[in-house]
């Protein structure tokens, strides 16, 4: 691979937007838009909706599907989401290309931390500047400025950006799984590390909400005659806690337990919420067996158990998709003199879903950064730039067959 002149045409045109990738950036931090806020969600498909317009493309909204929740008092609900932003492309060009964000965050509406400030050192910090609104901005500037190249007939994209990523993505997993089965080739912006690091490797994941129901008793005169769904709950929390162990880089996190009332009165309900992490499918096969044995047999007699959720995202290991992809993407970062580098991550995002899928990804092409999911999260300004020319050089290179998409795919169908 080499630079050539109208690939410098389009990362000049990056470099020449910096103030506006970033300032984008910081003025989309200020609106609050967590996964459950729905005023605030709206609001922000808005603004990207209006940011999607300079790009010439088809932008519509695609309705997500309904989730089921479950209540501290074990109640099940419907629960409906926002919708989803597609901003698509040339649909019917040979390559197709598909690009992820998701414009929730993890703060909700009542969260102190709602604007962005500029650290001494130069860091911004603020709610989602590196998770992952600042992903958003660098990939939206990265298309803008591939849309110049002279080759980009070649290469037909589609942006979906999601609300409910934050929360394990249960409304729109449909929609990345129709997107990874018909591409090619993805990249997805959460955040690489501080130091430009990103995730090669990751473990799967699934959420789990066990409903322990009892019997309600007076605590003192029919103390016998009542079954404690708590005492139960905390039972069960221990049997799963000890599934630690017991087979290699499987965890499994018991995160709450909720329920009970007074304190005279045996507790007839409780919630086990607990996530497990799994580095491969045999693995998570395994799990899921362990689990749902234990959700078959209640600790004591009087107990109901009903196990919701489940294994939300699949593990999303090194294959020979990946390996390749990696290694162009490390080519291209180098014409760039920027190092790129991979290492396992323990996380989860809409990389392991597009795998599963069928899409080879590499899903940290955001800003650097770090401390996500707190109120110390930063991005470091001149990364914007930076990862938005990376972004726009692979497109480039899609373009011209030097990053050969199809090739990609065929390796990742081989492995399924």
């Amino acid at each position: 691979m080499r630079i050539l002149p109208h690939d410098q045409t389009v990362l000049d045109h990056v470099a020449a937007r910096g103030g506006a990738i970033v300032g984008r950036t910081v003025d989309w931090a200020g609106v609050n838009s967590g996964s459950r806020n729905a005023a605030g969600l709206a609001r922000m498909l808005d603004l990207l909706e209006a940011a999607a317009a300079p790009l010439s493309a088809a932008v519509t909204r695609a309705p997500t599907a309904g989730s089921t929740s479950v209540g501290d008092d074990g109640a099940v609900r419907e629960e409906a989401h926002a919708d989803a932003l597609k901003i698509s492309q040339r649909p019917d060009a040979p390559v197709q290309v598909v690009l992820t964000g998701h414009y929730d965050t993890v703060f909700p509406a009542d969260s102190a931390f709602q604007s962005v400030t500029t650290r001494a050192d130069g860091a911004l910090n603020g709610p989602g500047v590196a998770d992952m609104k600042g992903g958003i901005s660098v990939m939206l500037a990265a298309l803008e400025a591939f849309e110049t190249h002279p080759d980009r007939a070649r290469v037909g994209w589609t942006v979906l950006l999601s609300p409910d990523e934050e929360i394990g993505s249960p409304a729109s997993a449909p929609l990345l799984v129709e997107l990874g089965a018909r591409g090619h080739l993805g990249l997805t912006y959460e955040p690489a590390l501080a130091d430009g690091t990103l995730a090669g490797a990751r473990k799967g994941s699934g959420n789990y909400h066990l409903i322990v129901t009892g019997k309600a008793a007076h605590a003192g005169r029919a103390f016998d005659e009542g079954a404690n769904a708590v005492a139960g709950a905390a039972l069960i929390a221990a049997r799963l806690h000890g599934l630690n162990g017991q087979r290699e880089g499987v965890t499994v996190n018991v995160a709450k337990i909720a329920g009970g009332g007074p304190l005279n009165v045996v507790a007839d309900n409780a919630v086990v919420r607990f996530n497990v992490r799994v580095p491969d499918k045999a693995a998570s096969d395994w799990i899921e067996a362990a689990v749902r044995e234990i959700a078959a047999a209640p600790p004591f007699p009087g107990l109901r158990l009903d196990l919701h959720g489940g294994m939300t995202r699949a593990p999303k290991p090194m294959d020979a998709s990946q390996t390749a992809l990696f290694e162009a993407v490390r080519e291209a970062g180098a014409l760039l003199n920027q190092t790129i580098a991979w290492k396992p991550s323990g996380g989860v995002c809409e990389g392991n879903n597009l795998h599963a899928a069928g899409l080879p990804n590499i899903d940290t092409l955001g800003v650097l950064g770090g401390d996500i999911h707190s109120d110390q999260e930063f991005a470091w300004p001149a990364s914007f730039v930076e990862r938005a020319q990376l972004s726009a050089l692979i497109l480039c290179k899609i373009a011209s067959g030097e990053i050969d998409a199809l090739k990609l795919k065929s390796l990742r169908l081989e492995t399924m």
